[in-house]
């Protein structure tokens, strides 16, 4: 699964400060490679060269409010 700018992700890095936080990709880079990393930025800063198998999409807030009705 590829991700696009705007899009909001869980890390899941346990060598992160921001393992398992939830944040928005503000930024994809391609190597010359066709490797795609990521920038992420949380509440409290900000990830720089995440690759794409340590994101997962996030679940949506619109969706969780459906379940609560």
């Amino acid at each position: 699964m590829s991700f696009e700018e705007d899009d909001r992700v869980v890390l899941d890095d346990q060598h992160s400060e921001f393992d398992g936080e939830t944040g928005t990709i503000t930024q994809t880079i391609e190597s010359m490679f066709g490797d795609v990393t990521y920038t992420i930025s949380f509440e409290d800063g900000q990830e720089t060269g995440v690759p794409e198998d340590s994101l997962e999409a996030a679940e949506d807030e619109d969706d969780e409010d459906e379940d609560d009705e």
